[in-house]
């Protein structure tokens, strides 16, 4: 079992308590198979696996390269003598009542699930933002950035490392550390599309030398746009077509449930590297606080993460906690190199998807 102890898990099953107090679990447990609701650990099982009974011992694994033919295990699911179901899902509570008890509720789950992390062997993941701005603030360990020399991460970790007091380290990404990764990375997640390739990039490079640098733990504000409201389909809602939700909190519920195929992804890229993630923004105490975040909490005007923001400030500077950030893929320029690289090696934006068809080019 990977994640929490098995007398967690046991007491989440018996309970069908999706969010018991854990960073999540995956794994055997008694002959049962057994994914938190949020897929924070990733699990799979051979795809032609007959639909009764249980699964074989070689017939499941945290590393889909250990399998014939994987396919993800879904998350919030259970599969014993009986075969697979739903045991997990996502609680809709009420909202606070009041936006001070709201704060102050994200504020001490916020505070408490970073202040756990053991920083033994630890870094930290650096943009420059809010989130990862948490973990700096609060954590003891040295910080990571990866970028093009001229990108928007870069200059903000710099910025904000200066206004903490702290150093970070600046993993400058190359064209030759990007083709020699992608192929790593489609191997390591199953995946080649685009999207996916560009998000994982500036992880698993910074990760790369996290590793070589003696540590085995990488520390990551992952969850946070996810959980308050950090996203423009979120804020745009119920006009932006890329969610169905016809109010914000709908919409953050949408997204939250894309979790758990973001966070295989990362985790297997980060683990391909050599280093295994650390989310404290996605321990259950987190989560249970950020479900009951009312609209105006988590997207106010032009402010999102409105909650998160006002509960770092405990912790933070104005200039960080109100700051903005890019997506990893673009604020780091691998989206945008990645593309130069596909069209010079004559996969052009006029045809089909171009990036993913030089990804596959590399991979094979």
């Amino acid at each position: 079992m990977q994640g929490a102890d098995a007398a967690a898990v046991a007491d989440a099953l018996e309970r069908g308590a999706p969010l018991p107090g854990t960073g999540g679990f995956a794994g055997e447990l008694d002959g049962t198979l057994v994914r938190d609701v949020l897929g924070r650990y990733p699990l799979f099982v051979e795809r032609d696996v007959a639909d009764e009974g249980r699964v074989a011992p070689e017939q499941w694994s945290h590393d889909p390269t250990a399998l014939a033919d994987p396919r993800s295990f879904p998350a919030g699911y259970v599969r014993d003598g009986d075969g697979a179901r739903r045991r997990f899902t996502l609680p809709s509570p009420d909202p606070f009542p009041d936006r001070e008890t709201a704060t102050e509720a994200v504020r001490s789950a916020v505070e408490t699930s970073v202040d756990a992390v053991d920083t033994g062997g630890l870094a930290i993941a650096f943009s420059g933002g809010v989130d990862s701005a948490l973990l700096a603030a609060r954590l003891d360990a040295p910080l990571y950035v990866a970028g093009f020399p001229d990108s928007h991460d870069v200059d903000a970790a710099r910025s904000a490392a200066d206004l903490l007091g702290a150093d970070v380290r600046v993993v400058e990404l190359t064209h030759d550390a990007i083709e020699r990764a992608v192929p790593e990375i489609a191997r390591a997640t199953g995946r080649t599309n685009a999207m996916d390739v560009q998000i994982a990039l500036p992880l698993y490079l910074a990760a790369e030398r996290v590793a070589a640098d003696g540590f085995d733990r990488l520390a990551l504000g992952q969850g946070a746009d996810e959980l308050f409201g950090g996203y423009a389909k979120v804020a745009k809602a119920p006009e932006d077509p890329r969610v169905e939700a016809d109010t914000v909190r709908g919409a953050q519920r949408e997204v939250v449930a894309t979790l758990p195929d973001q966070l295989e992804r990362d985790v297997l890229a980060l683990r391909a590297a050599g280093v295994e993630p650390v989310t404290p923004l996605l321990h259950d105490r987190v989560v249970a606080a950020a479900l009951r975040l009312g609209g105006d909490l988590l997207v106010d005007g032009e402010t999102r993460k409105v909650a998160l923001r006002a509960a770092a400030r405990r912790s933070l500077p104005e200039a960080i906690a109100t700051r903005d950030k890019k997506a990893a893929q673009y604020g780091s320029l691998a989206a945008r190199e990645l593309d130069r690289l596909a069209r010079q090696a004559g996969y052009k934006r006029r045809m089909d998807d171009h990036v993913t068809q030089y990804v596959e080019s590399l991979v094979d």
